[in-house]
């Protein structure tokens, strides 16, 4: 599938799917022989699923809408359930706002068994990895902007709400006041989890650590900007380490803000973290008005069953495709692999959105324009530092 592919080191595609014609592709999770992809939104297409037994020949198997005036681009599956957020797209009206809960009996055929009211705009994100509790953003009444708010799923039929925590200005409602410069966005995008310790992206305020050791009052341990701080994303802890991975998404097409890049941040005293590192750049002469956004967006969380490393990282780059890093020296990052896509047909560039690596160490990638969702396979010698780098 070599036509599929602008450039490459280390990475080929060996499988592609336009997920019918609706190639807007965001999240994609695959749990055993089924791949879920949700969707970016504009055509109303809300999720689909994939039968990726023979990842060279991805099947369509369900497809279904998002609910009037929403988008619902993110999944989620663990202890047999699927979740699904609802967010309002776009001013849509009227809208969904929450959170899907869906049991996988058949994993290719999803049954609604719950659904979590968040109010306001909905939900944007959602982590789950089982056990007892989701942890989404969402915009509750009373709210300007994204707040975390962490979800009992011990009745999954009826999930209520555990706790919350907001930058204190954002409950307008409650008659709040924000502190924060009138240009800044400060919003929940989502937290990953060590321990009780939750390390939340928070858009222009940068990561949030906190502590959940009680959920029903999560507690500010520190926070973290740096220069250039931007539309903070991901920040993924590497198990045993101390180390964080962030990332500072791009939002506007080519660059208007200076170049968002992705760094390790030094969590051994999680009151005091500092930026340890910075990945290297795919390069801004190149990508930088190459056409619609160039920076960083997702990584490859590390969820349990899918490949785990604490010092390969894998990343999306939007119009520079995916980026693989070794971290093992966490101030001296290194790419070792990377893969960018032929612009889908009608667009100027691609917008790589979101890489899932399974066990068997196949990536799967969603474009979030109309390149639907590919599967890379890496070479010997990317398998070889992953084996070497893989959590036992």
């Amino acid at each position: 599938m070599d036509e599929l592919t602008e450039k490459a080191e280390h990475l080929r595609v060996i499988g592609h799917h336009d997920l019918g014609g609706y190639g807007d592709g965001m999240q994609v999770l695959r749990e055993g022989d089924a791949l879920y992809v949700g969707h970016f939104g504009p055509n109303g297409m809300g999720t689909s699923i994939l039968d990726a037994s023979d990842p060279t020949a991805l099947r369509l198997v369900e497809q279904w809408p998002a609910p009037h005036g929403s988008h619902t681009h993110k999944v989620q599956v663990a202890d047999g359930l699927l979740l699904v957020n609802q967010e309002r797209f776009r001013g849509g009206d009227p809208y969904a706002a929450g959170m899907a809960v869906y049991s996988l009996e058949d994993p290719f055929a999803p049954r609604p068994i719950g659904y979590f009211r968040s109010t306001g705009y909905g939900v944007h994100r959602v982590v789950w990895m089982g056990g007892d509790y989701a942890y989404v953003s969402a915009i509750p009444d009373g709210f300007d902007d994204r707040i975390f708010v962490i979800v009992d799923m011990r009745d999954p039929e009826r999930p209520v709400e555990a706790g919350r925590w907001w930058w204190p200005g954002m409950h307008r409602g409650g008659g709040e006041t924000p502190t924060w410069p009138a240009e800044a966005r400060y919003a929940a995008h989502h937290a990953l989890l060590d321990g009780d310790l939750a390390y939340l992206g928070f858009d222009d305020a940068g990561m949030v650590v906190l502590d959940l050791s009680d959920v029903s009052a999560p507690k500010q341990l520190s926070t973290l900007q740096w220069d250039g701080c931007h539309s903070t994303h991901t920040c993924m802890p590497l198990p045993g380490r101390g180390i964080v991975v962030v990332t500072d998404e791009e939002t506007k097409d080519r660059v208007e803000r200076g170049e968002r890049r992705i760094r390790t941040i030094d969590v051994s005293d999680p009151t005091a973290p500092r930026v340890a590192g910075v990945m290297p750049s795919p390069g801004l002469e190149e990508f930088g008005q190459k056409g619609l956004r160039f920076g960083p967006h997702n990584l490859h969380e590390n969820r349990p069953g899918s490949y785990r490393s604490a010092e390969v990282v894998f990343a999306t780059y939007f119009n520079a495709g995916v980026r693989v890093y070794d971290v093992a020296d966490p101030s001296d990052p290194r790419e070792i692999a990377s893969w960018v896509p032929v612009a889908p047909g009608g667009f100027e560039a691609p917008q790589v959105n979101d890489v899932f690596v399974a066990d068997d160490g196949l990536l799967y990638v969603t474009d979030r324009v109309a390149g639907g969702v590919y599967v890379l396979e890496p070479d010997a010698e990317l398998r070889a530092r992953m084996e070497q780098a893989r959590l036992r």
